[in-house]
């Protein structure tokens, strides 16, 4: 499938997280407190570069938009100096993924309010980057055709992980049928184990959290989520300066806050090829290195690592 990049496609790049659960490791890496998304966890480049470069298949360089925070500055200059300021969004302070999203929404709303974005976390890693591409690609022609839906990638579940989010989908995912979409039913939040082994038999999927959809969809969802005043100023429907937006509002998590009031309006696809993984914590980490055979130089520093990741 890949070979078209989608000319109304924009990628935002959520980097812009305090990576707390990662700091033992980050810091043993790299020496100092940046979060993981600055830190070259799995070779010669950072986490953010390496997302960067996975998705630039599919979007214009002038088109990717990268959400950092303020404080991290010293981290990211670097990273972004290639890239136009107006391209990036600074954070005064990091508030979840529910305000970053929205402040970049509300920036793609003045560039090209016609724009289908589609926004990728910063931690993950892919075994297979091609079939990877190939599902955002559907994705983003699904948002096409379906303008007042929000668009989800839901990876196969391989055993029942209680530390990720779960998509519940109305509907079994038909055989045979590439990147079908289904409607969901429910979100999941962390479940229990026995919660998480149920889930895994009915076939829900974990929650990557790679969200795609039109600017206007978007807005919509992020306007009927607003009941909460906060939520208010992180749609933009109370104007304030940015400074004065982040002082006011508490942390805004985008599925739990923003997405699952209503699932109605969301579909998910699923990729049951890309070997998608997490790097939320430590162990996750160095299973991903053993099981992908992946040796950082700074294997050495950690003594006893680099054998079982060699192994």
């Amino acid at each position: 499938m890949i070979g078209r990049r989608p000319s109304t496609a924009w990628g935002v790049l959520l980097a812009g997280g305090d990576g707390t659960r990662l700091q033992s490791l980050t810091t043993r890496i790299e020496g100092d407190t940046r979060p993981k998304q600055f830190c070259r966890m799995l070779g010669d480049e950072t986490l953010v570069t390496q997302t960067r470069r996975r998705i630039s298949p599919l979007f214009d360089s002038d088109k990717m938009i990268t959400i950092v925070t303020k404080q991290h500055e010293e981290f990211y200059s670097r990273e972004l100096d290639d890239r136009p300021q107006t391209r990036a969004v600074v954070q005064p302070a990091n508030r979840g993924t529910g305000v970053a999203l929205a402040a970049a929404i509300l920036m793609l709303r003045e560039l090209d309010a016609d724009a289908i974005v589609a926004a990728f976390p910063c931690d993950h890693y892919y075994r297979n980057e091609h079939a990877f591409l190939d599902v955002i690609e559907a994705g983003i022609l699904i948002a096409q055709d379906s303008s007042d839906s929000i668009v989800l990638l839901g990876a196969e579940a391989t055993y029942p992980e209680t530390e990720y989010g779960w998509i519940e989908p109305v509907q079994a995912f038909p055989n045979g049928v590439s990147f079908a979409p289904a409607r969901v039913r429910h979100f999941w939040e962390k479940p229990t184990h026995a919660t998480a082994q149920e889930l895994l038999r009915r076939g829900c999927l974990w929650n990557t959290f790679v969200t795609i959809g039109r600017v206007t969809a978007f807005i919509d969802m992020l306007c009927h989520a607003a009941a909460n005043p906060m939520l208010r100023l992180a749609a933009g429907i109370i104007e304030d300066d940015l400074d004065s937006v982040y002082r006011s509002i508490p942390p805004i998590d985008f599925s739990r806050d923003v997405l699952a009031s209503r699932p109605e309006r969301l579909l998910v696809i699923r990729d049951a090829v890309s070997g998608w993984t997490d790097l939320g914590n430590p162990k996750r980490v160095f299973d991903t290195l053993a099981r992908e055979r992946i040796a950082p130089a700074w294997l050495e520093s950690i003594p006893g690592v680099e054998t079982s990741v060699a192994s």
